[in-house]
């Protein structure tokens, strides 16, 4: 028992003390973060993080792997995911931090603004890393060609940054890469070949911003795997190869936007796992291979902007999967297919604009109820619109535009109940516009119906488009009034009905239109006066309503309307003053030419005994005497020959030294003794007059010479003067600069100074 009672005693101490060590090293991992957790906490400290995210959701209170935005390995409890997405975080990669997470697997840290360089020697420290995804920052500088040192990558991301320089040689080494996506950056060089040996590959993203040289490598043919190829818009030339063909197992193939050329390869019809095809924007030439028909998963066909030709072929109709057909601005003739949409059934987007297409309308395109959106303008097509394509409830886009149809346009066209924009312009429709308020569409915003052979009146149920932007009706044969409704399309801000025979008055209820940038009404039958109520159109641009039978003055209110850029009142039945305030005082006299009753501004004087204007008609000149009425055309006659000998000693005082004298007319010679004799009996004030303003016409810097408006304008309304003395002096002094000074008389009395005459 003594014993054993010493042995207890001998323990004890040794008991205690480990039950110490045990507490305080229990004590310090509580409050010191581990190694991953503290190298966690340094990638926050090293980030911009404007949203305090990280600081807020990552603290030692709570196990790291607790943390959001990150996962652990259910064995050991080691960080192998990290996914800072879309945070908004700024800085360059911090490096440091990451090295110390050496189980990492996936990082993503894409959908920031992180900048600056990729480290290099982020590389050697995470060589367990499977996914690196840095897609849409803003790093530079070359790729990092190291990256291949990481042998367990099956997923990298570096598309939408800066990245530049030649895509590396060594990039083709990894052997269980899945997806590689470089697109996006700013790439040169050639696309290396080496890329050909990746066959694990599935999805290869190499377009977009990036500028290679030369074409795409034949190696590429050995990616068995491949289910997505994206070149597009990467400046790659040449022939697409046949090797292209050997990707059986492709879906998507994009090479739009680039400088490829020669013909489509009959190859790819033995891609039978195609979906998408766009090979839109090149320069191919040729027909569609009839190969093409064997691409019966065919969703999508984008050739638009080639140079092809040949026939639409039958069997594009035939393409059971087909929901988008593109084909516009290529070269190709005869007929739209008569079958398209018979067995495409999904078919929503059909555009062959801009070719040169003959024929009718296919009578099934919305057979499966699914078209969207056909567009054929820009073709030689005739024949009217068939029911099947104005009853198309699923439409919303229609434009057939630059055609040759005729008919007319069925009512129920503008019924449907998606349809946005109707594009019937320059055609041979004819007929009325048949508007039925209460069942019009809601959502069209566009009709175009110009340059047609439409009839009858404008409708108004037009009232009943109220979400209608542009109302495009010119170049037809409508008649009758304007319906007041009209004012009820509170979202119109592009309003054409020039060209016309509507009558009537410019109807008031416009002004409801208060989204108006642009309206002309010109080339009808219009009467009556300008109603005031178009100034209320605040944001107005455009105002066109010449060639009327528009009456009275124009409102001083639309003079007043700031936003104006473009009037035109021209050829109408207008008087009185044109105002010349605010927006007016840019225009020309072009915006108001044809109109007998206007005057100012820009026009023939107004009478300023009129109270409303008016212009200034031959009676001016009938209140002058006949003798002024010889001076004036005499002295018109005279301005002529001053303006000619003006030139003529213009050219010899250039000869001569600058002591030219000046002309100087003296009292011993006076004013006759260089006049014609007749005028003798004329005033000397006239006389002076006249010749003062040819001297005007004389002077040697443009600006100080006046107009011939001015000029007739001076002589018309001649100024007063008491001396009658034909013997009274007149000097015409050059200044220094060689121009004349103004005219003296003798005595006291100044005739007017060139700003009083031309301010007349």
């Amino acid at each position: 028992m003594a014993s054993s009672m010493a042995a207890v005693s001998t323990l004890l101490p040794v008991l205690l003390l480990l039950l110490a060590t045990a507490t305080h090293c229990a004590a310090a991992d509580s409050s010191s973060p581990s190694p991953e957790a503290a190298a966690l906490l340094n990638l926050s400290a090293a980030l911009t993080d404007p949203s305090g995210y990280l600081s807020k959701h990552w603290t030692v209170d709570t196990p790291v792997c607790s943390w959001p935005r990150l996962s652990c390995d259910a064995a050991d409890k080691r960080v192998v995911s990290l996914d800072l997405s879309g945070l908004n975080l700024s800085g360059p990669i911090p490096a440091a931090a990451l090295a110390s997470l050496p189980r990492l697997q996936t990082l993503n840290l894409s959908n920031n603004i992180l900048n600056a360089t990729f480290p290099d020697e982020l590389i050697a420290s995470l060589r367990s890393l499977r996914v690196l995804d840095l897609y849409n920052n803003n790093l530079t500088g070359p790729l990092p060609a190291a990256l291949p040192n990481l042998t367990d990558l099956v997923h990298l991301h570096l598309g939408g940054n800066f990245f530049s320089g030649a895509i590396p040689r060594t990039y083709g080494q990894w052997s269980r890469i899945r997806y590689l996506a470089l697109s996006g950056n700013e790439l040169t060089g050639e696309v290396p070949p080496e890329l050909g040996n990746l066959t694990t590959l599935r999805e290869l993203y190499l377009g977009y911003f990036n500028s290679f040289t030369g074409g795409i490598p034949p190696e590429l043919g050995r990616l068995r795997a491949l289910v997505r190829l994206d070149m597009a818009n990467c400046g790659i030339s040449g022939e697409i190869p046949p090797e292209v063909a050997n990707l059986t197992s492709l879906d998507t193939l994009f090479l739009q936007i680039n400088a490829l050329s020669g013909r489509l390869p009959t190859e790819i019809g033995a891609m039978g796992a195609l979906k998408s095809l766009d090979l839109s924007n090149n320069l191919f030439v040729g027909e569609i291979p009839a190969s093409f028909a064997a691409l019966k998963n065919l969703t999508l066909l984008n050739l638009f902007r080639n140079r092809l030709a040949g026939e639409i072929p039958e069997f594009v109709g035939d393409l059971p999967s087909l929901e988008v057909l593109q084909l516009w601005e290529n070269n190709f003739t005869g007929g739209i297919p008569a079958n398209l949409g018979v067995a495409a059934t999904r078919l929503k987007i059909v555009d062959v604009s801009t070719n040169k297409l003959t024929g009718v309308l296919p009578t099934e395109l919305c057979a499966g109820e699914q078209l969207e959106t056909f567009i054929a303008l820009g073709n030689s097509l005739f024949g009217g619109i068939p029911d099947g394509l104005a009853g198309c409830a699923s439409l919303t886009r229609i434009r057939l535009g630059e055609n040759y149809l005729n008919g007319t346009i069925p009512a129920k066209l503008f019924t449907l109940p998606n349809l946005t924009q109707i594009e019937l312009h320059d055609n041979l429709l004819s007929g009325d516009v048949r508007l039925d308020a209460n069942k019009v569409s809601p959502s069209i915003g566009e009709l175009s119906l110009y340059n047609n052979r439409l009839t009858g009146h404008v409708p108004a149920g037009i009232g009943g488009l109220v979400g209608l932007q542009k109302l495009l009706l010119a170049g037809n044969k409508l008649s009758g009034e304007l319906p007041p409704e009209i004012g009820k399309l509170q979202q119109l801000s592009k309003a054409d009905l020039s060209g016309n025979l509507i009558s009537g008055e410019v109807p008031k209820a416009i002004s409801g239109c208060r989204l108006l940038t642009f309206l002309d009404l010109s080339g009808n039958k219009l009467s009556g006066r300008i109603p005031p109520e178009l100034a209320e159109l605040r944001i107005l641009n455009y105002l066109n309503v010449s060639h009327n039978a528009l009456e009275g003055e124009i409102p001083p209110a639309i003079a007043g309307m700031q936003s104006l850029t473009a009037v035109d009142f021209s050829y109408n039945k207008l008087s009185g003053e044109v105002p010349a305030t605010g927006q007016f005082a840019y225009f020309n006299s072009t915006s108001f030419a044809g109109n007998a009753g206007l005057c100012g501004a820009f026009l023939a004087p107004c009478r300023s005994s009129s109270r409303g204007g008016g212009v200034a008609t031959s009676s001016g000149f009938g209140a002058l005497s006949s003798s002024s009425k010889l001076l004036l055309v005499l002295g018109l006659l005279a301005l002529s020959i001053v303006f000619a000998g003006g030139a003529v000693l213009k050219a010899r005082s250039m000869k001569r030294s600058a002591e030219a004298r000046a002309w100087r007319l003296t009292a011993k010679e006076g004013v006759m003794k260089i006049a014609d004799p007749r005028l003798s009996t004329v005033p000397l004030y006239e006389l002076t007059h006249v010749f003062y303003v040819a001297m005007l016409c004389v002077a040697e810097q443009s600006v100080e010479r006046p107009t011939m408006r001015e000029v007739v304008q001076i002589l018309t309304d001649m100024p007063g003067s008491t001396s009658t003395s034909m013997d009274v002096p007149l000097v015409i002094e050059p200044k220094e600069d060689g121009s004349p000074e103004k005219a003296q008389q003798g005595g006291s009395q100044e005739s007017p100074t060139q700003k009083d005459l031309l301010s007349i």
